[in-house]
């Protein structure tokens, strides 16, 4: 088995003109003007590698897979089954069975939620969560705490957005069954030091999950040398499809856990005297005729970004963010929410006297796309005392130029707002 993200030597240098020509939608305009994305941390485009992906499968093989006996059944699984290896080697997983196909990021904690922790949280237990958390990897352990009774605990932050890790590890007692933490804030771009977290969880018997959705299209992920016992991502966050992710699980947890869904594909044998045996890891946790199309397409997408190189990616976009930060920091009234040492390409600004839903309609209109609003992370926008912000986030496409454009369409629009 080989290691994909690991395997290639690192590109020093992104042929960023290469990398554009794979994606059709930069093409385009907007209003008139050439299109400049920088809404990458919510859905990355699709090159055409991925996209050809659908044509294929679509076009070529199109069948159900596993149970059949057909040719394109065949084919079919042998292209499904493909990316589960590209995946594992992507993560540096240590056997396939560890991979789990989710519909996104959401489910995949969700499937913890249920399966993991209603078998091993109850009443008085603790789970701690940090403040940088996308509302995916809170509101399931809230739910669960209602009906089972445990407590959550909240990791702080300091006023850069990041991590206080002496408070984290002043959070454990003999209560603490997990932590569940982002590798990369979506709001912020804080990279968070997963590695030295995990080993103070397991230093206190506690279970570690990683949110990975920001962190996979940046850098390298390995989730041995991390020793994360769970890591999910989703699959339109590193330039594949919609509707696709991915549970990372080691072993032995998924061996124990219960079924989650139930359902064709999950089962061995079904009896209305004997009842139901399911089937062995990953397939107990796949419940259903699976997005064939999707996962084969994100076997694409990881292939093409290891081809690209993510530490070539991740220096590109570490230029791209600072280039950014230092554009903006001119503006009159503009405050940058995190401000972390260690950061993703994600760039958050509050405007005075300046809504970000203004601000984000309005440079729309000047062909720049970037989010605007909590960003699914309420608890963390309300401890720093907004509602909302304007992110713009990087992604391996975009180029200085088009910094250059957003930030003096920024500039123009906020003159009109305030």
């Amino acid at each position: 088995m080989t290691d994909l993200a690991t395997r290639a030597p690192a590109t020093p240098t992104l042929d960023v003109a290469a990398v554009r020509a794979d994606f059709p939608i930069l093409s385009r305009q907007v209003h008139g003007r050439p299109l400049v994305y920088l809404d990458n941390a919510a859905t990355s485009q699709t090159p055409r590698q991925v996209i050809a992906a659908f044509d294929a499968y679509y076009g070529g093989y199109n069948a159900n897979i596993h149970r059949g006996l057909h040719t394109l059944a065949d084919e079919a699984t042998a292209a499904f089954e493909g990316t589960r290896e590209t995946v594992r080697g992507f993560l540096n997983a240590a056997e396939t069975r560890e991979i789990i196909f989710t519909r996104g990021t959401t489910e995949a904690i969700n499937l913890v939620a249920h399966s993991w922790g209603r078998s091993n949280l109850k009443a008085g237990d603790e789970v701690l969560i940090s403040r940088l958390e996308h509302h995916s990897n809170i509101v399931p352990w809230q739910l669960l705490a209602r009906e089972l009774g445990f407590t959550i605990k909240v990791i702080p932050v300091d006023e850069r957005g990041v991590l206080d890790l002496d408070a984290y590890r002043a959070l454990f007692t003999e209560r603490t069954r997990l932590v569940a933490v982002n590798h990369v804030s979506n709001a912020f771009g804080t990279v968070n030091p997963v590695k030295a977290m995990a080993a103070i969880a397991h230093a206190h018997g506690a279970r570690i999950l990683v949110d990975g959705a920001q962190a996979v299209p940046h850098q390298v992920v390995d989730v041995r040398d991390i020793d994360a016992d769970f890591y999910a991502f989703s699959g339109h966050k590193v330039y594949g499809p919609t509707g696709i992710g991915v549970l990372y699980g080691r072993a032995e947890l998924l061996e124990a856990m219960p079924p989650w869904q139930g359902g064709g594909e999950m089962i061995a044998t079904v009896s209305f005297e004997a009842g139901t045996t399911f089937a062995e890891l990953p397939h107990k946790f796949e419940a259903g005729t699976p997005a064939i199309a999707e996962v084969v397409a994100l076997g694409d997408a990881l292939k093409w970004v290891a081809g690209v190189g993510l530490d070539a990616i991740g220096a590109w976009e570490g230029r791209l963010l600072a280039h950014a930060t230092e554009r903006v920091s001119t503006i009159d009234g503009l405050r940058i929410l995190g401000t972390a040492p260690d950061k993703a390409g994600v760039l958050s600004f509050a405007v005075d006297g300046a809504h970000a839903q203004d601000i984000g309609l309005l440079i729309d209109q000047l062909g720049v796309a970037i989010r605007t609003g909590h960003h699914c992370a309420q608890p963390l926008l309300a401890h720093f005392g907004v509602d909302a912000t304007c992110r713009a986030s990087f992604a391996a496409y975009n180029t200085l130029e088009e910094v250059d454009v957003f930030a003096e369409a920024l500039t123009r629009v906020i003159g009109m707002v305030r």
